[in-house]
This record gives structure tokens, sequence and C-alpha cells, in this order.
């Protein structure tokens, strides 16, 4: 090999370089997205109910307080796997009533405590959400919480 480095071998160096980490870049995308759709969202049971009860998550913003799956703000506990610490995950009449009993519950008024507003929703609404959180207790979520109480 020379000792000098020409101009146009550090142009090929470059192209190349470049052109070797753009195809593993691409290669890499193209995995990861395969990997996410195939193995994550559960799209047998997405229904109209569940996408009305993610409408209602949206409409009231309840993301500024909860997280979901890791996203969202530390104020409020994460909801992701709310049905299964409640042990309703199997039964969508039981998820809407303890749903609806703890959302007509709010505020508690307990002193010191942080409050959950009082959204006023309908029994729709309620059911909606309930059946989104269900929905969501459904994804594979590789072990996300890390533990039961979120």
């Amino acid at each position: 090999m020379r000792e000098v480095m020409t101009k146009s071998m550090a142009r090929n160096i470059f192209y190349g370089g470049s052109l070797f980490f753009i195809v593993i870049f691409v290669g890499l995308s193209i995995h990861s997205h395969i990997y996410i759709v195939e193995t994550s969202t559960n799209k047998a049971t997405l229904s109209d109910s569940v996408a009305m009860g993610k409408h209602v998550w949206e409409e009231k913003a309840c993301i500024n307080c909860h997280t979901i799956l890791g996203e969202g703000a530390y104020f409020a506990p994460e909801v992701g796997n709310v049905m299964t610490r409640w042990g309703v995950q199997d039964d969508p009449e039981a998820a809407f009533e303890t749903l609806k009993a703890w959302m007509d519950g709010q505020p508690t008024g307990i002193e010191g405590r942080r409050q959950m507003p009082q959204f006023n929703l309908t029994d729709d609404e309620v059911r909606n959400l309930a059946d989104f959180l269900l929905w969501t207790n459904t994804i594979r979520t590789q072990d996300w919480p890390p533990n039961d109480a979120g």
C-alpha cells in the first residue's frame, strides 16, 4: 500500500463507507419495522370500541398524568397493565364495572394524595375506555412494565 493517500482513494473510501452504512441503516430499519408490526400489536382484537376508547384517552388527555406502555407522564400509575393488576383482564363486563366505579369515585378527597379529576364520562365512554385498556393489556411489551405495580 502506498504511504500517501490520493484524493481519489480518500473519495472512494468515503463513498464506499457511506454506502455501506446506508445499506446497514436501511436493513435495520426494515427489520425493526417488520419485527414490531408482526410481534407487538394485537391487530386481531382491534375493534371500533377499542378505537373509540383510544379517542376518549386522547380527548381527556389521560397521557398528561398516566403512562401507557411506558409513554406519557409519571404523575399517575401506568395503565398498560391496569386490567391485570385489577384481575379483570379476562372479563370485559367486570373491567367496565371496575373502571366505572373507579372513575365515579374520583376525586377521592384524601388529603395529601394526588387526585384524579372527575371527567363525567358516559357509560359508553367508560366501556370504550375499558375495551381500549383491555386491548393494550394484550400487546406484547417485552416485559414492560418491569413490575406488576407499573
